[in-house]
C-alpha cells in the first residue's frame, strides 16, 4: 500500500467505516485521474429553504475534503467542474457569489494545498473571468507550481465542445504561424492541444445529485472513463463517498474496446473454410 494511503489509514479511527473502506482498496488498481461533476448545490439549499448561494458555500467543504483525500490516496490528478460556459445564464447575484467564493477558497485553502503538496491548475476560457478572479487564480497556480503531488484542476468557464473547437483552432494557428500547409488532423493533434494536454485521461468520472448526463464535461477525455453516479448532493459528498466510488471503479473490467482476456493464439483461432465452387 502507498505510503500516503498508510498515512490516511493511520489518521482514521480503527474499525470505522472510512478505515474499512481504505483498507479494502487495491493499491494496484487505483485510478490515476478522477473527474467530478459537482452537482446539487442549489437543491441542497432549496431542501433546507435556504438561498441557492448557501449550497455553493456548503460545497466548498466538500471540495476541501475530496481534494485532501485524493492527495493522501496518491492520485495523480483530480479535476473539478467548477463553472461551465452555460453558467453565465444564471442570475447575476449567483454568478458574482461564485466568483467571491472562488477567491475566498483560494485564499483560505492555500495552506491546505501546500500541506498536501497539491499543484493547482485551471483551464477553460479563463480570459473571460473577472480580473480579480484571474489574478487570484494565477497567483495560487504560481505559488503551488513547485509542489509534486496531486494536480488539482479547476474547470472554470469550461465547455467540452468549446475545448475541442479551441484545440482545433490552436492546431490551425500552429501550422499557419510556421507557414506550412494544413495536413490531415489526427486524434493525437487534438489531444495534445486540449486544455488537459499532457495529463492522463480520467479513469473515473463521478457525478453527484443523480443526474444521468455528462453536461458537456471533458467530452473527448472521458471516452473510456468509468462512470459513477450517486444521488448524494455535492455538499454532502465526503471522503466515504469518494472511497465508495473508487471501490466501485475497482470492480469494473476495463476493456477499452477489447474483450478483457488474452488475445487468442493462432492455434486457437477459428478457421473458416470456404468451399470451392
Amino acid at each position: 500500500m502507498k505510503t500516503s494511503m498508510l498515512d490516511l489509514l493511520s489518521a482514521l479511527p480503527p474499525g470505522g467505516e472510512e478505515w474499512r473502506l481504505v483498507s479494502s482498496l487495491d493499491p494496484e488498481r487505483m485510478p490515476r485521474h478522477v473527474a467530478v461533476i459537482m452537482d446539487g448545490n442549489g437543491r441542497w439549499a432549496q431542501r433546507r429553504r435556504l438561498p441557492r448561494v448557501a449550497g455553493h458555500r456548503a460545497g466548498v467543504s466538500s471540495v476541501r475534503e475530496i481534494t485532501e483525500t485524493s492527495a493522501r490516496l496518491g492520485l495523480d490528478a483530480l479535476t473539478l467542474y467548477a463553472f461551465s460556459v452555460e453558467n453565465w445564464k444564471r442570475p447575476r447575484t449567483e454568478v458574482d457569489t461564485l466568483w467571491l467564493l472562488l477567491r475566498q477558497y483560494l485564499r483560505e485553502e492555500f495552506a491546505t494545498l501546500m500541506e498536501n503538496n497539491v499543484r493547482l491548475h485551471a483551464f477553460g476560457r479563463l480570459e473571460a473571468l473577472p480580473r480579480a478572479v484571474r489574478q487570484a487564480l494565477d497567483s495560487t497556480i504560481e505559488s503551488t507550481a513547485s509542489n509534486t503531488g496531486l494536480r488539482l484542476n479547476l474547470a472554470i468557464n469550461y465547455g467540452g465542445r468549446a475545448e475541442i473547437v479551441d484545440a482545433i483552432n490552436a492546431w490551425i494557428e500552429d501550422f499557419r504561424a510556421a507557414g506550412h500547409p494544413l495536413p490531415a488532423i489526427t486524434e493525437e493533434d487534438i489531444a495534445a492541444r486540449l486544455y488537459t494536454g499532457g495529463l492522463p485521461d480520467p479513469d473515473l468520472l463521478i457525478r453527484t445529485s443523480g443526474e444521468m448526463r455528462v453536461s458537456n464535461f471533458l467530452l473527448w477525455q472521458i471516452a473510456y472513463a468509468e462512470l459513477h453516479v450517486t444521488d448524494t448532493l455535492w455538499p454532502d459528498f465526503r471522503r466515504a463517498n469518494l472511497l465508495h466510488a473508487i471501490l466501485d471503479y475497482q470492480t469494473r473490467d476495463r476493456r477499452f474496446g477489447g474483450l478483457g482476456a488474452e488475445p487468442a493464439s493462432p492455434e486457437d483461432r477459428l478457421e473458416v473454410v470456404v468451399p470451392a465452387r
